[in-house]
């Protein structure tokens, strides 16, 4: 405990030191030989106060229950949900990132095979660029599934990610091969840092993944042990910024995380998800509508997970956004003939403190996150508060209404 204590406030201090301007990174450039080489720093936190009967309500991973929450006795809560540092590293074609989060546990996930990672550990590859159209990556990325959480965690609209996001693959150790802005001619920038739809572009991209389980995932198990790989595959078109669309399927082997030698399990399936989503930035306004439907969650047979997601964003000033998000949700568990439901809708703004763009482009939304503050209200309706048969039985949610307000930095 001490350990981990002393490595957040290491890690707090080194962000709140180097962030003292609001420029996107720091960077250094060295010659090495005939190679240019450049090294960035870069880093952000997410300093939150909290509160509502909804963040009093704790659920078991496998959504089995309610736990009551150590935090349950305070009408208010400060906490930080992400403390974070990374540096990118440029030479030729060859690329490098790693991305720490000094707010998780030094911890694995617990999984053989390679797989432990540390959770702390957010992302840590090496990529080589041939060209836009083929990028293969090593290491631990993001796996290629759902358009939400492929974006980075500064950028969003809303303070958090929904609950939609237990459904995807999260985070995985394995090899992926990507490609962007194929097809149309060179029409954006393509770094071979990309995870989802960071740019405007003009034609085609792809992902391709092949991994461990996928440990790091609410849908999936511990699989310690186990035999068995994740995947996943995406497909995306892009017409500038006023319009992407991206469709992917993840498959995580064994999710049940147990399973006698030579024999099969109800409880041990095959977990899978089919997820679709749309982008459109149309100046002042944005728009976004995302689709996951999950099937043989936690390796539970037949139990199923839909959500639709639909997001409205407008700037009403030039630092001033406001902003509505709407999660619906309905689940099915094993056998039970009973469909449960949830909605979480955020209602709030986005308060702009560095403003260093006037337009609306895509490019300068990104640059106006680099401090912000954010306030949420979260609005839970279907099951809500709901006991017995009728109770809310996906993965997480909020089951009662809850507030978060947010204060960002980046560099």
């Amino acid at each position: 405990m001490k350990k981990n204590m002393i490595k957040l406030a290491a890690g707090a201090a080194t962000v709140l030191l180097m962030a003292t301007s609001a420029h996107a990174g720091y960077t250094m450039k060295k010659k090495v030989g005939d190679i240019d080489t450049k090294l960035t720093f870069f880093g952000f936190a997410q300093l939150e106060a909290v509160g509502g009967n909804g963040m009093k309500l704790k659920y078991a991973k496998d959504g089995s229950g309610v736990k009551v929450g150590t935090n349950s006795g305070s009408d208010i809560n400060f906490r930080a949900q992400r403390i974070r540092l990374g540096w990118k590293y440029v030479a030729g074609k060859v690329r490098g990132k790693v991305f720490l989060d000094f707010n998780q546990d030094h911890t694995s996930p617990g999984a053989t095979n390679g797989a432990a990672v540390p959770k702390m550990i957010k992302d840590a590859f090496i990529a080589y660029k041939f060209n836009n159209a083929f990028i293969p990556k090593l290491g631990v990325i993001k796996m290629p599934n759902g358009m939400g959480f492929t974006m980075p965690g500064w950028n969003l609209d809303i303070a958090e990610r929904g609950f939609d996001k237990s459904l995807v693959l999260e985070r995985n150790m394995g090899l992926m091969i990507s490609g962007r802005d194929i097809g149309l001619g060179d029409h954006g920038k393509v770094n071979g840092f990309e995870m989802g739809h960071e740019r405007p572009w003009k034609g085609f991209g792809y992902d391709v993944m092949i991994a461990n389980q996928a440990n790091r995932s609410k849908a999936v198990k511990n699989t310690s042990g186990m035999g068995g790989n994740s995947y996943a595959a995406r497909g995306m078109f892009d017409y500038t910024e006023k319009l992407h669309v991206e469709a992917s399927y993840a498959l995580s082997q064994n999710a049940g995380g147990y399973v006698a030698t030579g024999a099969t399990s109800a409880d041990n399936q095959d977990y899978s998800n089919v997820n679709l989503g749309v982008d459109s930035n149309l100046g002042e306004l944005s728009l976004k509508a995302e689709y996951t439907t999950a099937h043989n969650i936690t390796g539970i047979k037949d139990y199923d997970e839909d959500t639709y997601t639909a997001t409205a964003a407008y700037f009403v000033m030039p630092n001033l956004e406001l902003v509505a998000k709407t999660i619906q949700g309905s689940a099915q568990k094993g056998t039970s003939a009973i469909t449960t439901k949830l909605g979480n809708t955020y209602l709030g703004f986005n308060l702009f403190l560095s403003q260093p763009h006037s337009d609306f482009s895509r490019k300068s939304k990104r640059a106006r996150n680099q401090q912000k503050i954010v306030f949420n209200y979260i609005l839970a309706s279907g099951s809500g508060a709901t006991e017995g048969a009728g109770k809310w039985t996906g993965l997480s949610g909020y089951r009662d209404d809850a507030f978060i307000a947010q204060y960002q930095f980046k560099f």
